[in-house]
């Protein structure tokens, strides 16, 4: 791929704090950007970053054509830039095209564009362990046009943000009984910005009763654990890892693969099934949930504090004693990080 770069003339590179971060404030000085016509991707370029054009009545403006990934690039011990499995987040990225009648991006395409901006930004990646450059790959519609029907032509672009860890403190949730994320058959397994649009009101309702996200219930009998906020969700019941099972209205996380896999090396004994909050009250009124947290990429671990489920409030071990949660944390930064040797190859480095 033939990538014309144009750097910009004015870094902003000097008036960051590394040390104050605060997740999605500031965003480097570059983005990489290819454009879709007549079937194939093409102008391949790195740019200042900068603003997009966008018809007022443009398909991803009007009916939500677009779509994005989360990923991080951080340092290894040999001060070399490196992705984790950015096959992963490249395979969902396709994925989600599918689902919104968009067009694939390339595997290898979509590697070098990572690669190619990753290493024009190595400065804006953070050494502090636990802290990365997050990568934002995305996808928008750009056709004029009212005709509910796809898109003939979409702007990929990829910008990067440097980003200190995310939620480092203990969530509250309480269980959303009203409204809906997703259901099978919907968009909720694509990572596409209308599901995320549609979680904003009851995050919104939550926090003003006091609590960080929600945890949803699948619809009509909200009884069916899905997601929290939009997070991917495991509960330690016993000896037992349980997290819910995909059914399209559950996005397939990333670090919930990862986490999957390592608990598997590891021999925990793992279920991925369907899961009821009335399992979980009765699991923790026999004092059998000993932890409950979120796996995501900008968190990596959410130490679950709390869960309500309309009277019901379950109070959860001190996360210091979360023996499960705190070992695949401490797996995946030390794999960043190079102080766990990656024996699984997950690692990509960016020359």
């Amino acid at each position: 791929m033939d990538i014309k770069i144009t750097k910009t003339e004015n870094s902003r590179l000097k008036d960051i704090d590394f040390n104050n971060i605060p997740f999605g404030k500031y965003t480097s000085d570059h983005m990489f950007m290819m454009d879709y016509a007549d079937g194939e991707w093409s102008d391949f370029r790195i740019v200042p970053y900068q603003s997009l054009q966008l018809d007022p009545q443009s398909k991803a403006l009007q009916y939500c054509q677009c779509i994005f990934e989360g990923m991080k690039a951080t340092f290894g011990a040999d001060g070399i830039p490196k992705l984790l499995r950015p096959d992963l987040n490249i395979e969902r990225f396709n994925l989600s095209a599918e689902r919104m009648c968009m067009p694939a991006v390339p595997d290898e395409l979509f590697l070098s564009a990572l690669k190619a901006i990753t290493h024009l930004e190595i400065n804006w990646i953070p050494k502090a362990e636990g802290s990365a450059l997050y990568l934002r790959p995305t996808m928008v519609a750009t056709e004029s046009s009212l005709g509910v029907t796809p898109s003939s032509n979409y702007t990929f672009y990829i910008y990067t943000a440097p980003a200190q860890p995310y939620f480092t403190t203990p969530i509250k949730l309480i269980t959303e009984q009203t409204l809906i994320r997703a259901v099978p058959g919907g968009t909720g397994e694509a990572k596409t910005g209308g599901n995320y649009a549609g979680s904003l009101k009851a995050s919104q309702l939550a926090k003003q009763k006091g609590y960080d996200q929600v945890i949803w219930l699948e619809s009509p009998k909200f009884k069916k654990i899905q997601e929290a906020g939009m997070m991917n969700l495991f509960f330690v019941i016993g000896n037992t890892v349980v997290t819910p099972a995909l059914s399209g209205a559950i996005l397939k996380g990333t670090t919930r693969t990862y986490f999957l896999d390592i608990l598997k090396e590891k021999n925990k004994k793992v279920e991925v099934r369907d899961i009821y909050i009335d399992e979980i009250i009765e699991a923790y009124q026999q004092g059998n949930l000993t932890e409950a947290f979120g796996s995501g990429t900008a968190a990596v671990v959410s130490h679950i504090s709390e869960i309500t489920h309309g009277d019901v409030c379950m109070t959860l071990p001190n996360a210091e004693e979360a023996e499960v949660s705190n070992m695949l944390h401490k797996e995946i930064n030390g794999l960043r990080a190079g102080t766990i040797e990656d024996k699984r190859n997950w690692l990509v480095p960016v020359y």
